[in-house]
């Protein structure tokens, strides 16, 4: 038996391509031809547009002075025509810091003075505090620079200053401990005072100085009184080691009125022969001298003590602000802190005048041997006045010392002296660390809140290596050395028999 046949009207599923079986033959060629004209028409009208596409893009790149999107062609070509895509690579840190070792921190740029080789990246390392501040890198000029003995401290602070005269600034050393600045001094055409017992030059801490151009007589008469009585208290409580009394005040403040009364510029002499012995006639003179007779004995110290031909007469050399580097020598001042102190006061009061005046341009003061000068309370609080001070008068301070330890032996932990360290270290945007001992590293990276891995890399630094931090930005430098500063910078002839 067989089913039944399949009705006409039944439909079937068919494809573009598909003609009934009963088309004629020739139709069908037709039907194929005419499709195959269609497509190639549409072919050749493609390749026409893009070959007018491309025509017209080669002559814009013909035309243009500048390098078009798409790159160059041909043998010159920088890349490649179309746009060239990578598909996303994910991997752990670790493994991206050896696959692409090339990338590193872009560095502060070009301004300033070259310090050396940039450790991490290879580039040049540069800098300028002056710069940076007008940049917004960092908020204050100030400078910490430490370092252990003979890593090359001494000499990338030399190398700052000596090159930073050749941008048109001027230095200030306040007191050179190891008579260290002497030869840079000189080389510059500046000018090293050397003071110590038994020598010609003395300075008169009284002067008045050169007066800035931004102050009226009157106003400058009552800077240099409060000059001269905040000189005269730091000294007086240096050698008491205590604060001074009211009454000690009152007593100091007529002496000095009566030795400014009797001579055009007063001498600490004169300071202390009148505080020994009152004007006659002063309504309550027996007191008057009962009160100074301390404060006169402290300061009989710097006239006929240890001191005597220092500070006790006239200036026999004159601070000329002009000159690219002053330096004062204290290395024939002895190995006494307390007497360090005591000249480091004087010769700060002698220099403040220029230090102050806000139109001698950007200058750096260079504080060497920083530790032994802040043990003392009356020091510190100069210090800070002139920190606060810096981007008012455009002074960047240098502060050198060997570790951030040293600060312990200011004071207890809970004195204003050790705040007060404390707060010159606060004050500096740029901190230079050298290497430490591992011994130090808790320490030095409490102090100035180093990472861990800044922290791990001070034990190995090598001579002339040290951490930078400007700012919150932390760089690994190589300093290096001309061979005139070399020779000029080099502290270890002794040493090695040279």
């Amino acid at each position: 038996m067989t089913g039944p046949e399949p009705s006409r009207q039944t439909r079937r599923l068919t494809s573009p391509s598909y003609h009934p079986a009963e088309e004629p033959r020739a139709r069908s060629r037709a039907r194929h031809r005419a499709e195959r004209d269609l497509l190639s028409r549409a072919c050749r009208e493609e390749n026409r547009s893009r070959k007018a596409e491309y025509d017209r893009e080669r002559a814009e790149r013909r035309a243009a002075s500048y390098l078009p999107r798409g790159g160059e062609t041909g043998p010159a070509a920088l890349r490649s025509y179309r746009r060239f895509a990578v598909k996303p690579h994910r991997a752990t840190s670790a493994v991206l810091s050896h696959a692409y070792p090339f990338l590193a921190e872009g560095g502060l740029g070009g301004q300033g003075m070259l310090i050396g080789e940039d450790l991490f990246s290879g580039g040049s390392f540069c800098f300028d505090p002056f710069v940076l501040y007008r940049n917004g890198v960092i908020t204050n000029p100030n400078t910490l620079l430490a370092g252990v003995i003979g890593t090359g401290k001494s000499s990338l602070a030399k190398s700052i200053i000596g090159r930073s005269i050749a941008f048109g600034r001027r230095a200030y050393v306040p007191g050179d401990p190891k008579g260290e600045w002497t030869p840079l001094a000189e080389a510059v055409g500046g000018q090293a005072i050397a003071l110590g017992p038994g020598l010609t030059n003395r300075l008169n801490p009284l002067d008045e100085g050169t007066r800035p151009s931004d102050l009226d007589q009157d106003r400058w008469d009552q800077q240099v009184k409060q000059r001269r009585r905040d000189l005269l208290g730091s000294l007086t409580e240096t050698v008491l080691g205590r604060p001074i009394q009211p009454t000690e005040h009152t007593a100091l403040d007529t002496a000095l009125e009566h030795a400014v009364a009797s001579t055009e510029t007063p001498t600490l002499p004169d300071v202390v022969g009148y505080l020994l012995d009152p004007v006659t006639g002063s309504e309550s003179l027996t007191q008057l001298k009962d009160d100074g007779r301390q404060v006169a004995h402290a300061l009989r110290r710097l006239v006929q003590g240890d001191l005597a031909g220092l500070f006790d007469g006239p200036s026999t050399v004159r601070f000329d602000p002009s000159l690219p580097m002053v330096s004062l020598d204290l290395s024939r001042v002895g190995a006494s802190d307390e007497l360090l102190a005591l000249v480091m006061t004087c010769a700060s009061s002698w220099m403040e005048a220029a230090l102050l005046d806000p139109d001698a341009g950007q200058r750096w003061v260079v504080y060497d041997e920083a530790w032994r000068i802040m043990r003392e309370p009356s020091l510190i609080r100069r210090m800070q006045s002139q920190w606060k001070l810096s981007r008012a008068y455009g002074i960047a301070n240098l502060m050198i010392m060997h570790r951030l330890s040293d600060l312990d032996a200011i004071g207890d932990a809970s004195s204003q002296s050790r705040a007060l360290a404390a707060g010159l270290l606060a004050d500096c945007s740029t901190r230079v660390i050298y290497r430490q001992e591992s011994d130090q590293l808790a320490a030095t990276g409490a102090s100035l809140g180093l990472t861990r891995t800044e922290r791990e890399l001070l034990p190995d630094l090598g001579v002339g290596e040290g951490l930078w931090r400007i700012g919150k930005r932390g760089f690994v430098v190589q300093h290096q050395l001309t061979p005139a500063e070399l020779e000029l910078f080099d502290t270890t002839a002794r040493m090695i028999g040279r």
